[in-house]
């Protein structure tokens, strides 16, 4: 799971363009639906002076551009749509916090995706980054995923509202689609941690603590990443009040809402099951100390079973001249005898009082 830390210096700079993600070796891309009720049009690799014969601010316009490596062409961009560079600089930024940008004539909005990574326990995060501005949605995202594939199909199939709405429902069913990875991702996360519970209750192996505390991390860092979310999804809610903006329909903010209920609805799973790990972390220290116990109650049996024959044994072996049993002729066999009784009677007596 990559860690999001603060770096100081020009990185974080307003007009220090540098991305700052793992995706370093892929081509930039970008794609262009033009679309309405009636009609769609549909372009592929195309240069950004281009742009102006294809957008249609008289209907809705989604940009979308794969890989941030490419710096010219995101300034390109952003010098096309007249973006403020320090939004540029946090599109290409990953190591920023989910937020919320709102200007005059634009709408930013940076959210991080998670999804788990395939026969491993780890977490893969991708920054996705959507601006609205004039009916136009752009979105940047670090590298090609299917994460808005079924959206595209939506568009093409002319299904469900999208081809009826304005950009605001586009950018709510594309953070709803985002928001849908981070249900897989907890889902994922719970089927491990209810093996590690059942795991737990049987193994004292020192590497299920480990794992419970790496699923431990990744809830942490779950929470991390939706709280942020679920801030910048309530100011979203908070701008219907607000006349001077108008990227948001009124008739859209009951979406957006919705969005603002599921991330809530993620922090609770997410406090239930850091909950779960709890118990499964006390499920293994109970198992440890159980084990502890029985090894220590046979060692104690064995020890309290030798104490007497021990005594004996020292009391014939003292270096006494006159020691009348010493003379016997079976004596030694009496005495091993005897002792041989004595064990099997504090056996026995044990195992009576159900102390083994």
């Amino acid at each position: 799971m990559r860690k999001i830390k603060y770096k100081k210096g020009k990185k974080l700079q307003p007009y220090h363009f540098e991305y700052t993600g793992i995706h370093k070796q892929l081509e930039s891309e970008m794609q262009l639906f033009v679309y309405d009720n009636l009609s769609l049009k549909e372009y592929h690799d195309f240069k950004v002076l281009e742009l102006p014969k294809f957008i249609n601010h008289e209907k809705i316009n989604w940009l979308n551009i794969h890989g941030l490596n490419n710096i010219e062409l995101i300034q390109s961009v952003g010098k096309f749509f007249e973006i403020d560079n320090f939004m540029i600089a946090d599109i290409l930024n990953t190591t920023k916090r989910t937020k919320l940008e709102e200007l005059s004539n634009v709408l930013f909005f940076n959210i991080k995706s998670l999804l788990p990574v395939s026969d491993s326990d780890n977490i893969s995060v991708e920054q996705i980054s959507f601006l609205i501005k004039d009916g136009v949605l752009i979105s940047f995202q670090e590298k090609r995923s299917d994460f808005f594939t079924h959206i595209r199909e939506r568009i093409r199939t002319h299904s469900g509202l999208v081809r009826t709405k304005k950009a605001d429902y586009l950018l709510y069913i594309l953070l709803d689609a985002i928001m849908e990875n981070f249900y897989i991702t907890i889902e994922n996360e719970e089927d491990k941690v209810e093996e590690l519970i059942n795991l737990s209750k049987v193994s004292a192996d020192p590497k299920t603590l480990e794992r419970i505390e790496k699923h431990r991390d990744n809830f942490n860092f779950l929470k991390r990443s939706i709280i942020p979310l679920r801030d910048s999804l309530y100011g979203i809610k908070s701008m219907k009040d607000d006349n001077l903006f108008n990227a948001i329909e009124i008739d859209s903010f009951s979406f957006f809402s919705r969005l603002h209920q599921k991330s809530l609805e993620l922090l609770e799973q997410i406090e239930s099951d850091l909950g779960s790990l709890e118990s499964a972390s006390n499920f293994f220290f109970s198992a440890q100390t159980q084990k502890m116990n029985e090894i220590m109650k046979t060692l104690t049996i064995v020890s309290a079973i030798f104490i007497p024959l021990t005594f004996i044994v020292g009391v014939y072996g003292m270096n006494f001249e006159f020691m009348p049993e010493l003379q016997y002729r079976n004596g030694y066999y009496t005495i091993i005898g005897i002792m041989v009784l004595i064990g099997i009677a504090m056996i026995f007596y044990f195992k009576k009082r159900k102390w083994f």
